[in-house]
């Protein structure tokens, strides 16, 4: 198994910022009403923010870390690495986080690399920046993490389009000599690649004339094969076997008291899958804070930005244990614990 111990590296702050459009479900048309419905109870998703035509992630992202700068009173010729998390890049080439440390203003010294992760990336993020920070060559660096699956959704699809929304987060880190640090465990099963998957338009599957073809599926069901294909029953299996199991690895192998954690972090998968892995873990559900009402399932964002909508204050105002778990799309799967002091944590934002 692959556990870390990046040492002498502290999160500083986190923000999030998403589109200004909000869809509701109850608002859908083409999907037949008692299926939205019955899609709302189930996945625990009323709204979401969608993104207009022409804007990315990166956009999003880049006004989260632009605002996050801000307020953490840092100079941008001293952020020294950058990482950008989605599976929504604004281009096939150049990687996305060269065109962010223009935009954002970033010495050209500044690391920039992509990580294509969707549910568990933004904790596969922090454990690579993280891994980079904990010499001290790079004092501070921010992890970029979000996507815009509204774009990669079948409008005719309703096991997917009703549950994905659109975000984009900025986390700071930095090099603090002597940190405690952040501890992972990471894991990851290819063999179940196809059950989350987009089947075209990469250079397996090259885009093609068929590409773009709608295809029925079954009743409520219909999309191309450059829309997102996701297997519910294989993924709710995953998702409620994996996400404990990885919590309950962290917790033994570095002899953590769950009692003391403050705050449990989740992908926002959907409700019911959620409350399965609560339940499993006993935890109890004021520790637990939901986004999913109010922003549904934004993959690499989910859990940054439920940090900044559901406990800003608690994160802001003292001293806490943190877990996070990320799992999904690969398959992959990934928990980190970590203590944070008064992190700088900006209202979320909204844009476009």
């Amino acid at each position: 198994m692959a556990f870390l111990h990046i040492k002498n590296v502290a999160i500083k702050g986190v923000a999030a910022c998403v589109p200004q459009t909000i869809e509701e479900n109850t608002a859908i048309t083409n999907i037949a009403a008692p299926d939205v419905e019955k899609l709302i109870k189930t996945t625990g998703v009323e709204r979401r923010r969608i993104v207009k035509a022409g804007t990315c992630t990166s956009d999003l992202c880049f006004k989260a870390a632009e605002k996050l700068i801000e307020d953490l009173g840092w100079d941008k010729k001293d952020i020294d690495g950058l990482v950008f998390v989605t599976q929504t890049p604004d281009y096939i080439l150049p990687a996305t986080s060269c065109i962010l440390q223009n935009q954002l203003g970033l010495s050209t010294e500044c690391f920039t690399l992509d990580i294509s992760l969707g549910c568990s990336g933004f904790v596969y993020g922090l454990s690579t920046l993280g891994s980079y920070m904990q010499s001290g060559t790079i004092k501070k660096a921010l992890l970029l993490a979000g996507d815009t699956s509204s774009m990669t959704s079948s409008k005719n699809d309703k096991s997917t389009y009703p549950l994905f929304g659109d975000a984009g987060t900025a986390t700071a880190l930095e090099f603090v000599e002597g940190e405690e640090g952040i501890k992972f465990h990471l894991g990851t099963d290819g063999s179940g690649y196809q059950a989350i998957i987009i089947n075209d338009g990469g250079y397996r599957n090259r885009f093609n004339e068929a590409s773009l073809q709608e295809n029925p599926i079954s009743d409520g069901i219909s999309r191309n094969n450059l829309e997102l294909t996701l297997d519910g029953m294989d993924v709710f299996s995953f998702g409620i076997s994996k996400a404990p199991e990885t919590v309950n690895a962290l917790i033994n192998k570095f002899g953590i008291d769950k009692g003391q954690v403050n705050h449990f972090y989740f992908h926002q998968a959907n409700l019911m899958m959620n409350e399965r892995i609560r339940k499993k873990l006993q935890l109890p559900e004021d520790k637990v804070p939901l986004s999913l009402k109010n922003f549904g399932n934004t993959s690499s964002a989910t859990i940054p930005l439920t940090m900044v909508t559901e406990t800003a204050e608690s994160l802001r105002n003292g001293e806490n244990e943190i877990i996070a778990c990320g799992f999904g799309v690969g398959l992959s799967w990934a928990s980190l614990i970590c203590k944070t002091n008064r992190l700088v944590v900006p209202d979320l934002i909204t844009y476009g």
